[in-house]
């Protein structure tokens, strides 16, 4: 291990480089690793770093790629965005990685997308999002709202999800759950909602004292009308709230939690005895039933051996662009980043979800999307899922300026938000 030193306030943050087994650098193919180890978010982020080891190791076992081993380069951001654009810049140009599989919230991608657009690398990013961006430099494997937010809220309003008809949008304060929750507040208003009947919250990254806003719902769930919340919630600040929701006995039957940003790794150490029933959106989860699932869990749990066996999305979704990353330079011939971007469409694998899910053009997934309970293991048993895979919306069709906007990173077809497809020079 070496200390790499800010130099925003001179804060020494690490950057772990794991040895190779090749001969020299040269000899083998580097991966960056760009997920937050310490700080607020390392419980969501620290089973991705490792997630991406594991295929790591897994593709070295079987002779590396293109004849050359892989080499992980793990840096940590420590859940600070400033790191997160410096540590993105290290990996880049000092260590001249590949690829990078990394970030967790909206504001870290955010922040490092000028420097992946500079230098021209390749991101595969994770984790559900709330859209209305596209840039060349970054696959998006999470699910974007069309795929997780609108069918959560679709369910709920159905009968078979509570006919609910007044709405609590509790988030983070940060890009995500801004984003996501202006696009709920415009669909819900298109499916005649009224305004009185949306409640929009916000807290800080890591908030822990919940008591006076869980108070606040179950006074909004007690005036007459079906009431649930949508929780786009991240980081450790989920198990202070989930824990405030048990506390206060809050029923799923009686005030549905739909969580978009938990997982069961959240909600490990929390009392779920009385959580049984709250629910979640994901387009993965562990107690799906498919041969490629239980060879997935499987792959998980003999690499750190058995000490964890605890699968979620946002794992699935980086073994997925991992996976697909191989075949795009395997197909390429090189892992030349524009050589890989093109090779990138259209690739396709049958995911641990059972779907066979396709990389888009405009950078995107097709995958299915799910609505699991909450049971009282701490896991989330699938209740409704997608027939078939949703093609992502980059731009919400809800959104005014975002609706005439496409997503179209086909050559020689350069547009990343534009209402017509318009050529660029390379």
């Amino acid at each position: 291990m070496r200390w790499i030193y800010s130099l925003r306030g001179l804060v020494a943050v690490p950057i772990i480089l794991f040895a190779s087994l090749a001969h020299g650098t040269e000899d083998t193919i580097k991966v960056g690793i760009l997920h937050s180890l310490s700080g607020t978010m390392a419980n969501s982020e620290s089973a991705l770093k490792d997630t991406v080891l594991m295929m790591i190791a897994n593709q070295n076992k079987k002779g590396g790629l293109l004849g050359r081993k892989l080499e992980p380069v793990v840096a940590d951001p420590a859940s600070d965005w400033d790191a997160f654009t410096d540590k993105a810049r290290e990996v880049l140009a000092n260590e001249k990685v590949a690829v990078v599989f990394g970030c967790w919230t909206s504001t870290s991608r955010k922040a490092v997308i000028p420097v992946f657009e500079r230098l021209n690398g390749l991101l595969f990013y994770p984790v559900q999002h709330e859209g209305e961006e596209s840039s060349r430099n970054v696959f998006y494997t999470g699910a974007a709202p069309s795929q997780q937010a609108i069918p959560a809220v679709r369910y709920l309003m159905s009968k078979e999800g509570g006919d609910i008809r007044r709405w609590v949008l509790l988030g983070t304060e940060s890009d995500y759950p801004r984003m996501t929750n202006r696009i709920l507040g415009a669909y819900l208003a298109a499916e005649g909602v009224n305004a009185e009947d949306v409640t929009t919250i916000y807290v800080p990254l890591g908030h822990s004292d919940w008591r006076e806003i869980v108070e606040k719902i179950k006074v909004l769930g007690s005036q007459g009308k079906k009431t649930a919340v949508i929780s786009t919630i991240s980081g450790d600040a989920n198990g202070h709230l989930y824990n405030e929701l048990a506390a206060q006995q809050v029923e799923a039957r009686k005030i549905p939690v739909m969580g978009l940003s938990v997982t069961a790794r959240e909600l490990r150490g929390v009392d779920v005895s009385r959580l049984v029933g709250h629910m979640a959106a994901r387009s993965y989860f562990q107690s799906v039933t498919t041969p490629e699932n239980d060879a997935f869990v499987k792959m998980w749990s003999d690499f750190n051996e058995q000490r964890d066996n605890i699968t979620n999305d946002p794992m699935e979704a980086t073994f997925i662009g991992f996976r697909m990353w191989v075949q795009a330079v395997t197909q390429a011939g090189t892992p030349d980043a524009n050589a890989v971007r093109q090779a990138m469409y259209g690739q396709r694998i049958r995911a641990p979800s059972g779907f066979e899910v396709v990389m888009n053009t405009n950078h995107h997934l097709s995958k299915p999307a799910m609505i699991g309970k909450l049971n009282p293991d701490g896991r989330f048993d699938v209740v409704w899922r997608s027939i078939n895979p949703i093609k992502a919306s980059v731009w919400s069709r809800y959104i005014p300026e975002s609706a005439k906007l496409t997503s179209d990173w086909t050559f020689p077809w350069v547009c990343g938000g534009c209402a017509e497809p318009t050529f660029k020079e390379w």
